[in-house]
Order: structure tokens, then C-alpha cells, then sequence
């Protein structure tokens, strides 16, 4: 059964938010309704479909990159900031947008901004480019009058996750490179070399070993059925990307990435970061802690983190403190977590301390980007030097054993 956010009011005005499993809209909202509810919002968890089925939709294909929507709320901020109406704004920085999917979608806001909509209402029709975070924080500011303070939260977040994913992709660029080299090697190899040696092995009729004869089949399937290597990888990648897609495949890659030596602290310190910078710039926007917490939830991708935040929010909700809360996770949040806000909590400076804690993790990001480089090395050099010896042996094995029977 699929679970679903949800956000719920009573007839006295009450609020309630948090995660039911339902089999639809209309069980979870006649579930609330015996709980004197009525459902304000309901939303499935991300990667499920209302029948539970994955949902196939790819977000990179016509989506709008980060950077984009980093410049719109950086300008956007400007521009109110200098007394601009919103629809002008909008429709300013609409014709400014190089992506045709962002500019329809900010035209067509501007349309329901002048028609008397509020901003915040027209950005949730649009959730694959307005996250829910950026939709929490922007209705927040229009509820209290402070609009320009909260986009320059927004804006200072995404410059924030910016630059943390630029450091994260600048690090695994060498890496990236050697692999592709070494596997563009290794296909010239198998098209121009092997070919030559198997004629050569077939005209002594020699009794080759297994290694050999899998060195020969694969150098031969990509000369005579080179064709079938695009359709093959697609079909391998969209394979595998389904299986991300399920519960069981994100759950066991994300383990992996746990429990490798070299990438386990740096995917620990970037979710830390992710974790506490996030939480940060919603508390500091005004949105309730245990809402927060939940879209905080929403934004990580890691399963494991995902899950303990949702899990704290549930405890904080009963009137738990978040760093005891937090205190459970020991394993994938380093201590220093939950002293921070452990700290906040006493001192009521929780969303300045949380800036600062990110501001730490994100210079431990960096310092460890920096030094991958240095560790994977000598990883990629083992890699690469068992593959040239599996390809040497094969090839030269049945050259010595030829030269054993003369």
C-alpha cells in the first residue's frame, strides 16, 4: 500500500501533517475525516505511482537545471527587493529563461499571479521544478509579510547546494575520465588486435584456454555485431535504472555507498550537510520544525537518512526533543549533529547554529573532494593493471604453451 504526505486541518483551525499508507486521495481523506480532518494536500512518496507502480518519468528531459532556477530566485529577489510588481517580475524573467519548459511554466504563473492567485498556490501545480521546500519557504514569506527575507534564504540555499554538488561532480571527473579511457583502450584492443592473434591461433590449430577464447568471443562479437552494442548498453542502463527506481535496488545501492571505504564519509558528510542546511534555511524562514523536518525528508536521496529524518519528525510531533531524536542515527550522523542541536535547542539559536554546522560539513565536503583524487588512484591504477594483465596472459598463454610443445 502506497504512502502518502499529507497536510490536514480541523474545523478549529488545527494543523496536521505527516505520512499515512493509503490505498488512494479518497481513503486517506475519509481516514482523516473519522479523525476530524479534513485533507488539505496529499502527496505519494516520490518514485510511486496512485497504484504503487514506478513511475517512469525521467526529470532530466526537458527538466530545469539547478542552476537555472538559482538565477531566477537570485533575480526574483532583485527585483521585489527594487519594488517591481510580481507579474512584471515574472514575466521579465521569463523572456530571460534560455529552458522553453521554465519559461512556459513562469508566463503561465504570471498569468494565475495576475488573475489573483497568490504565488505560492500557482508554484504547486508545478512541483518538478519548484520543490517543496522552495514552495514552504515562499508561502511562509507571503503569510508574514517577509517575501524578500526568505528568497534571500532560498537564494543563499541553492548557491549552497550548488556549489556542494559542483566540488561533489569536480571529484568524481578523474575518476570518470581514466574509466572511459581505459574502456576506449581496451574496445581498440578487442576490434584491431585480437582479431589478428585469433587468425594467427586458428591457423596453428591450437587448443586455446578459457580466459583466451573469452578474450577472442568478445573482440569478435564487437567486430561482426557492432550494431547491437548501443541498443545492448541502453537497454543494460535502462535496466538498471528501474531497479534504482524500486524500493529494494535504491535501498541496496544506497548501503553499498555506506559501506565503501572511500566514498562512506564523504556520502555521510554531504547528507549531514544536505540534512542540516536545509533544516536551517526552513526554521529560519518560519516553517513549523516538525514540517520542516518533513520536507527535509523529502529533499535527501539517500534511504537511510530519508528515513531517520521522517522518524525524528514523527518523535518531535509527540513532543520529542530533535537532538534525542536524532541521537538514534549515530551511524550515519556524526555526533557533532546532535550536540549542535542539542545546543540550539537550549540556546534558541537552532537555525544560526545550523548554518554554521553546514557551513563545517561543506568545508569537509570540499577537503575531501580535494583528496579523493589522491585515494582513488591508486585504486584506478590496480583496476587498470589486473585488466592489462587478464588481456596479456590471455593473449600470451597460448603462445608459450605452443612454444612448450616445439
Amino acid at each position: 500500500m502506497p504512502k502518502y504526505f499529507y497536510l490536514a486541518k480541523s474545523l478549529e483551525g488545527e494543523e496536521k501533517s505527516g505520512v499515512m499508507e493509503a490505498k488512494d486521495t479518497h481513503q486517506l481523506a475519509e481516514t482523516l475525516k473519522n479523525q476530524s480532518f479534513i485533507l488539505i494536500k496529499g502527496e505519494l512518496e516520490k518514485g510511486k505511482t496512485e497504484k504503487g507502480k514506478i513511475n517512469f518519468s525521467v526529470p532530466f528531459f526537458g527538466g530545469v537545471s539547478l542552476t537555472e532556477r538559482m538565477m531566477f530566485t537570485r533575480n526574483l529577489q532583485v527585483m521585489i527587493s527594487a519594488g517591481l510588481p510580481l507579474p512584471r517580475t515574472l514575466e521579465t524573467l521569463a523572456l530571460q529563461s534560455k529552458s522553453k519548459v521554465f519559461k512556459k511554466a513562469l508566463l503561465e504563473i504570471k498569468e494565475e499571479v495576475t488573475k489573483g492567485k497568490s504565488f505560492s498556490e500557482t508554484l504547486a501545480k508545478y512541483p518538478n521544478i519548484f520543490s517543496e521546500l522552495f514552495q514552504s519557504m515562499i508561502r511562509v514569506g507571503e503569510e508574514s509579510g517577509t517575501s524578500e527575507d526568505v528568497l534571500k534564504v532560498l537564494t543563499r540555499q541553492m548557491e549552497k547546494e550548488h556549489e556542494l554538488r559542483s566540488k561533489i561532480q569536480g571529484a568524481i571527473m578523474y575518476p570518470a575520465v581514466i574509466l572511459c579511457t581505459m574502456i576506449g583502450i581496451g574496445v581498440l584492443m578487442l576490434v584491431m588486435v585480437v582479431p589478428k592473434l585469433a587468425e594467427t591461433f586458428k591457423e596453428l590449430e591450437i587448443e586455446l584456454p578459457v580466459t583466451t577464447k573469452i578474450v577472442i568471443g568478445l573482440g569478435t562479437f564487437l567486430v561482426e555485431k557492432w550494431f547491437l552494442v548501443i541498443p545492448i548498453i541502453i537497454c543494460f542502463s535502462f535496466f538498471f535504472w528501474i531497479i534504482l527506481k524500486t524500493q529494494t535496488g535504491k535501498k541496496i545501492i544506497d548501503t553499498l555507498f555506506l559501506k565503501l571505504p572511500i566514498i562512506s564519509p564523504l556520502i555521510k558528510k554531504t547528507n549531514s550537510a544536505y540534512t542540516v542546511r536545509t533544516l536551517s534555511s526552513l526554521i529560519a524562514s518560519g516553517v513549523p520544525i516538525v514540517k520542516s523536518l518533513e520536507i527535509v525528508s523529502g529533499t535527501l536521496g539517500n534511504v537511510y537518512y530519508k528515513n531517520a529524518v521522517l522518524a525524528a519528525a514523527q518523535i518531535v510531533k509527540k513532543g520529542g526533543k530533535l537532538s534525542e531524536a536524532l541521537s538514534s542515527y549515530q551511524d550515519i550522523y556524526p555526533p557533532i549533529v546532535f550536540q549542535m542541536i542539542q545546543v540550539g535547542e537550549e540556546t534558541g539559536e537552532t537555525s544560526s547554529i545550523l548554518s554554521k554546522l553546514a557551513d563545517f560539513f561543506e568545508d569537509e565536503v570540499s577537503n575531501a573532494t580535494k583528496n579523493m583524487a589522491s585515494l582513488i588512484e591508486p585504486v584506478l591504477m590496480l583496476i587498470i593493471g589486473v585488466a592489462i594483465g587478464f588481456f596479456a596472459i590471455s593473449m600470451v598463454q597460448p603462445m608459450y604453451s605452443m612454444l612448450g610443445a616445439i
